[in-house]
């Protein structure tokens, strides 16, 4: 029972949202009043086939991250995404875990910046999401899973990313990421996530048991404010990355820009457009 209803609330609520909001094209032929099925599932960041089956009650045990997703995706309110998770048979994060939610005011200034490159992270530097943008300039993020979706795990033990770092700016970053993580754990003594994080990092990366071994603190200029990115249609490009801290909710908003009338910033309109086109075909 729990599902079917579950999957009917996902289909009132979809139905509910305008293309408008949800910043999606309207064509003339237009028949849906709401979002349909691939356009909430691309938002989401799921597949549409398991959206179809969350929708018809087949999927009965949805992750807290597809829970979440959904939740943003679909604007719920917070006793609708409360319902959202019970429905799921999950636990309403609580306070003693690290906020995931990205709350209404954040998101309408996410959608304000929808032609800069955007990613918001949460406080253990999980990426929670990112615009066409932020995929365009840096690669497409909708493919990562689990700990692939961690700022940690991407600069110590994955592929790293675009953005070039001297040997000085690396050591820098990661040590700030770790120290920041530090205090992370600190904060949410209670969280089983954020524990299990460091568990792995500590067995995948030794880099990363040598600085949270150093109790380090985390300085609060990391991200630095600069960053060069390397972007394989229209090369190098120097960038301005400031990243914007929700207080109340422990976020990380972080925009990448360019100086107005400037060699960069007309190279970022080009890897912009290009990469979006590339998405959408």
């Amino acid at each position: 029972m729990g599902s079917t209803e579950l999957g009917r609330a996902v289909r009132r609520w979809r139905d509910r949202v305008t293309p408008d909001a949800a910043g999606v094209p309207v064509g003339a032929r237009r028949r849906a009043p709401g979002l349909r099925r691939e356009e909430l599932a691309d938002r989401a960041g799921i597949s549409v086939d398991y959206l179809t089956r969350l929708e018809q009650g087949r999927a009965t045990s949805p992750s807290a991250q597809v829970a979440e997703a959904l939740a943003r995706a679909l604007r719920l309110t917070d006793p609708e995404r409360e319902l959202l998770f019970r429905l799921g048979g999950l636990p309403v994060p609580g306070t003693g875990v690290v906020p995931t939610r990205i709350p209404p005011s954040v998101q309408r200034l996410l959608d304000r910046l929808a032609d800069s490159p955007v990613a918001v992270y949460d406080a253990t530097w999980t990426l929670v999401t990112a615009n066409a943008a932020y995929d365009a300039l840096l690669g497409a993020t909708t493919a990562w899973r689990g700990i692939e979706r961690n700022a940690l795990w991407r600069h110590l033990v994955g592929p790293g990313s675009r953005v070039v770092h001297t040997a000085d700016e690396y050591a820098d970053l990661v040590a700030g990421l770790v120290g920041d993580l530090r205090l992370t754990a600190a904060r949410y003594p209670a969280d089983p996530r954020v524990r299990r994080l460091v568990a792995e990092l500590g067995t995948l990366s030794p880099r990363f048991v040598e600085l949270w071994e150093s109790a380090e603190v985390a300085r609060r200029d990391v991200p630095s404010r600069r960053k060069v990115v390397d972007h394989p249609a229209v090369g190098r490009l120097t960038l301005d990355c400031d990243t914007l801290v929700v207080a109340g909710d422990d976020l990380r908003v972080m925009v990448y820009g360019a100086e107005p009338d400037t060699d960069d910033a007309e190279r970022l309109a080009l890897a912009v457009v290009l990469g979006t086109q590339a998405f959408v075909g």
